[in-house]
């Protein structure tokens, strides 16, 4: 198989971050972690999962058992942190509790209270995730703390990089992973995922006063800040859209062939939670590009009838 080479600037600032993190140390064995608290501590974890992320629990459910648990700790160590940006009462009090959940999951101390840090600390040892990409997603997400716009994609997909390739990054680790040729489809996966998110909240980040769209390109057809404050669907906003949508798939197809890169184990619940993501692209396109009066979702029985036909595409992406 082939392995994806950078083509444009962005991809190549990501990926040199993307293996200075891979080189960071690993949490050391944690001797003094409370192990009759795994159990309820994991237990801790699916409950977040399950509560925030329909999507994420169902693909993380296609993992056997000690891999699903282990992402969803994941999940929970990334929900906590994005939490802690958005949902503290003042800026003050969002960078002290940031600090604190930081020297929490970031230091060598073993987490006696706090279950999701006792559970994510448990399966970064037990998988060995490099340090760096945590370090990597919590300045990511304290990037909200100072900017509310992006003048290019490349910017936006940096951003992106911090906040969501990081966490596929991680999940590589508990995935298994043929090397670091999978590297440079993880970071895709993650931009694409992100992106579907950002086209998705248009609408609930105007209410935060955030735009993560790309001012160059709303300038480019036509638009401003003014239209995200209007909520008005025009036909200059569906070609943006359309520009929008069609890029994200472009690099959803790019990231397909690094599934065949996982362990087979692996495989089907990544490629779910890529595909059923995908799938909020169509729903943005058949309700006429409207992200801001209606959240883009795609129902459990939506996503049940599409795990066929994306458990066949990653076997076809493996052979």
């Amino acid at each position: 198989m082939s392995v994806i080479q950078p083509q444009k600037s962005w991809e190549m600032r990501l990926l040199l971050a993307a293996q200075e993190a891979f080189n960071s140390n690993t949490l050391r064995a944690q001797s003094q972690i409370d192990t009759s608290r795994l159990d309820e501590a994991y237990e801790y974890c699916k409950q977040i999962t399950r509560f925030h992320s329909r999507t994420f629990f169902v693909a993380s459910g296609l993992m056997p058992s000690e891999k699903r648990t282990a992402t969803r700790a994941l999940y929970a160590f990334c929900r906590i942190t994005d939490d802690i940006v958005d949902n503290a009462s003042s800026e003050l009090e969002r960078l002290d509790k940031l600090s604190q959940w930081q020297n929490a999951v970031m230091g060598d101390g073993t987490p006696v209270d706090e279950l999701a840090e006792l559970a994510w600390a448990d399966a970064q040892v037990r998988y060995s995730i490099p340090h760096g990409y945590a370090q990597q997603l919590i300045t990511g997400v304290s990037q909200d703390f100072t900017q509310d716009r992006y003048e290019t994609f490349a910017d936006l997909a940096e951003y992106s990089y911090g906040v969501a390739s990081t966490v596929g990054l991680m999940a590589m680790h508990i995935t298994g992973f043929s090397g670091q040729e999978a590297i440079p489809y993880a970071i895709k996966l993650g931009v694409a995922l992100q992106m579907t998110n950002i086209l998705r909240d248009v609408g609930e980040d105007w209410a935060r006063g955030r735009i993560y769209l790309p001012q160059d390109e709303l300038n480019d057809f036509g638009l401003s800040d003014s239209t995200i404050a209007d909520g008005i669907v025009t036909e200059r906003w569906r070609e943006f859209m359309r520009f929008q949508i069609a890029r994200v798939h472009r690099l959803y197809d790019e990231a397909l062939p690094g599934v065949a890169m996982l362990d087979s184990d692996g495989r089907f619940a990544i490629g779910a939670a890529a595909g059923l993501y995908r799938a909020i692209l169509d729903d943005i396109a058949t309700h006429d590009y409207d992200v801001f009066t209606r959240r883009a979702h795609i129902s459990t029985m939506g996503k049940l009838s599409r795990l066929p036909r994306i458990w066949w595409n990653s076997r076809q992406a493996s052979a």
